[in-house]
C-alpha cells in the first residue's frame, strides 16, 4: 500500500486500484474549494499502474454536500466561475483514466450526491441517504446535478427531491437508480474494492470505451449510435488483447458465464 495525502483528499494504492477518500469527517466531508481541487488533481494525476478506482469517505458519512459557509460572499460571475469549476473537476471523475466505483454510506446529499452521479457505479450500504436540499436553501445545483442525476433517475424524480425536500434511504435509492448495488451496513468498502479489482481485470480499451463512449452513444441518435458502434467494436476487437482473450474462450480457458 502507497498512501498519499492531498489536503483533506487521501489516496492509497493498493495494486491495481486506488482507494480515494474524503477525510473531513468533522464537516461531515462537506465539499471546500480546495477539497475539489484536490479531486481534480488526483485523478488527472493517477499513476500508470491504476486500473481502476474506489472513491469513498472517512467516518460516518460519504458527502453531505457543499460546504456552505462558501456561499456567504459569492457574487454571481463568482458563483458561475465556482460552478464551472467543480463540472471540470466532476469531469476528471467520469470522463478520466478508469473506472470509478463509489462506496456509499450515510449522507449522499446535494453536492455529495453530484460527486456520486459522476462516478460510473456506486455501491450503497444500508445506513445512506440521499437529499437534494437546494430547493429549500434558495439555491440551485451546480456541480453538474441537473445533468447527471435526472440521467439515472428522471428529472421529474429530481424536481421531486429538490421541490419538497423528499430523502431517499438506501433501498429507496437502489430502486429507483441512484445506486445499483446495496448491502449491508458497513459493507460498502469492501464490496465496492470487490468490484473494482474485477474491473481492473477487464481490457483497458474496453474500461475507456464504456466510460467515455457508452453515455454518449447513449445521447445521439439511433443511427449515429449505430455507427458509433460499429467504429469502437472494431476499435476494441482489433486489440492484441481482445484477440488473446476470445482466443481463450473458443479453447475453453476462459471462464463462462454462470448465475451468481
Amino acid at each position: 500500500m502507497n498512501p498519499s495525502t492531498h489536503s483533506e483528499v487521501v489516496i492509497e494504492v493498493r495494486g491495481n486500484i486506488a482507494i480515494v477518500t474524503l477525510s473531513r469527517p468533522a464537516k461531515r466531508n462537506a465539499l471546500s474549494d480546495p477539497i475539489i481541487a484536490s479531486i481534480q488533481n488526483i485523478f488527472e494525476n493517477l499513476p500508470d499502474t491504476v486500473r481502476a478506482v474506489v472513491l469513498t469517505g472517512q467516518g460516518e458519512h460519504f458527502c453531505a454536500g457543499l460546504d456552505l459557509a462558501e456561499l456567504s460572499e459569492r457574487d454571481a460571475g463568482q458563483g458561475l466561475r465556482h460552478s464551472r469549476m467543480w463540472h471540470a473537476a466532476l469531469d476528471r471523475v467520469q470522463y478520466g483514466q478508469v473506472p470509478v466505483i463509489a462506496a456509499l454510506h450515510g449522507a449522499v446529499v446535494g453536492g455529495g450526491l453530484e460527486l456520486a452521479a459522476a462516478c460510473h457505479i456506486r455501491v450503497a450500504d444500508e445506513t445512506t441517504f440521499f437529499a437534494l436540499p437546494e430547493g429549500s436553501r434558495g439555491i440551485f445545483v451546480g456541480g453538474g446535478g441537473s445533468v447527471r442525476v435526472p440521467k439515472l433517475i428522471g428529472a421529474s424524480r429530481m424536481a421531486d427531491m429538490m421541490l419538497t425536500g423528499r430523502v431517499h434511504d438506501a433501498a429507496s435509492g437502489e430502486r429507483i437508480g441512484l445506486a445499483q448495488y446495496l448491502v449491508k451496513a458497513g459493507t460498502a468498502l469492501e464490496r465496492a474494492v470487490e468490484l473494482a479489482e474485477k474491473i481492473a481485470g477487464n481490457a483497458p480499451l474496453t474500461n475507456y470505451a464504456l466510460m467515455h463512449v457508452l453515455p454518449r452513444i447513449a445521447e445521439q441518435p439511433a443511427d449515429h449510435g449505430f455507427l458509433t458502434e460499429a467504429l469502437i467494436s472494431g476499435i476494441t476487437q482489433s486489440a492484441p488483447e481482445a484477440k488473446e482473450r476470445v482466443r481463450a474462450f473458443l479453447q475453453g480457458k476462459a471462464q463462462k458465464v454462470q448465475r451468481s
